[in-house]
């Protein structure tokens, strides 16, 4: 797989949400973190992922917000 985005982490999927047309995939990254991706039902399956299948979440993006607490 070669991709142009940077971001390209890889972890494992913990659950999968299977809606009316999406489905919620979250990802367990190495250090524990999850990460929670909603994409089409009809991607989910094409790619067959599952519970303990190994994946990866690739993010793209111009823009990226940043937030501080008070």
């Amino acid at each position: 797989m070669k991709l142009s985005a940077r971001n390209q982490i890889r972890g494992n999927i913990t659950q999968l949400r299977k809606g009316a047309v999406n489905s919620e995939i979250v990802i367990q990254l190495p250090g524990g973190e999850e990460l929670v991706s909603v994409i089409t039902n009809t991607s989910a399956e094409r790619m067959n992922l599952e519970i303990g299948k190994e994946a990866y979440a690739i993010i793209k993006a111009s823009n990226v917000m940043v937030g501080i607490d008070d």
